[in-house]
């Protein structure tokens, strides 16, 4: 009986230091650590410590989560895992797990921690919404900047071919004095005379034709007196020469009139042949019509 009851006592002691060894190993096993949270992502917490700049802290439907209330910290007020937040200093209790994360089984907070960092949040918030709208508004200037840039590329190109073009036709119709003479024909008159003998009329009508199919083409009357008579006269003798000549050109040539030159009536300059004799004075009295092509308008 004595012995059965020793056995008992032995047994009973051993559970006690069973009991005392597990409990010491838990105890053991419960980590509590200090920190500022760093990011938060679902029921994972970043935390950094003084010790280690990210700690990851795993959250459990168990956890315990509470704010410190009172002067001396004494109570603590049960609050919600939205209130762990980037920004706010906590304590936190608990143990590691086989991927090396800590396993809150308690956290812990200052009121006064958490609105400081409810107002930094609010401020980061307000800063973000900001920087976007700023990015947003500097996206769409760039792309009025690109659309500006664009337009004015276009329009340098549409200047430079508008410049090309003028200088290309100023080099062209600089020419304007300096043609090629396709054909001719001279009219001969006599003494005084300013009527054109029938016979030169096919001529000019052929010349007229001739004309037609040479590209911006033009046709030049000029009439001449010989030196006998006065200047005055010989002058008026050149004219009416000349504007007879014309007459037949447009009327029977059917010479458009914007493709005729104003009839010259060059008087009694540039002679043929400066002596009196009459065969030089016959030569004298004429009209010279020629068909004209400017050069530059040929290069076109």
């Amino acid at each position: 009986m004595t012995r059965s009851r020793s056995i008992r006592i032995t047994s009973t002691i051993t559970r006690i230091f069973v009991i005392v060894a597990v409990s010491s190993t838990i105890v053991s096993a419960q980590i509590k650590l200090e920190g500022v949270i760093k990011g938060r992502n679902g029921a994972q917490i970043i935390l950094q410590t003084a010790d280690s700049p990210k700690v990851i802290v795993l959250l459990t439907d168990g956890t315990d989560v509470g704010q410190f209330e009172g002067a001396l910290k004494a109570r603590t007020k049960r609050m919600s895992m939205a209130a762990l937040i980037p920004g706010l200093p906590i304590k936190v209790e608990g143990s590691y797990n086989s991927e090396n994360q800590l396993v809150a089984t308690t956290i812990r907070f200052k009121g006064n921690d958490l609105q400081q960092a409810q107002a930094i949040q609010a401020g980061l918030a307000e800063t973000q919404k900001q920087a976007q709208k700023n990015k947003e508004e500097l996206e769409k200037q760039n792309a009025e900047l690109a659309a500006q840039n664009a337009a004015l590329k276009e329009q340098n190109e549409q200047v430079a071919a508008n410049k090309a073009a003028i200088d290309a036709a100023v080099a062209r119709f600089g020419q304007l004095d300096d043609y090629y003479i396709l054909d001719e024909v001279t009219v001969y008159f006599g003494n005084g005379k300013v009527k054109v003998d029938p016979k030169y009329t096919p001529q000019l009508v052929a010349l007229a034709e001739k004309s037609k199919s040479i590209k911006g083409y033009m046709v030049q009357v000029k009439g001449y007196a010989s030196p006998s008579g006065s200047a005055a006269f010989n002058q008026k003798l050149s004219e009416d020469r000349a504007n007879n000549v014309t007459d037949i050109l447009l009327q029977q040539g059917h010479v458009p009139l914007t493709n005729m030159l104003a009839p010259g009536a060059m008087g009694e300059s540039r002679q043929v042949a400066k002596d009196k004799k009459a065969d030089s004075e016959a030569e004298n009295r004429r009209v010279v019509v020629r068909i004209l092509q400017n050069k530059g308008i040929a290069g076109l």
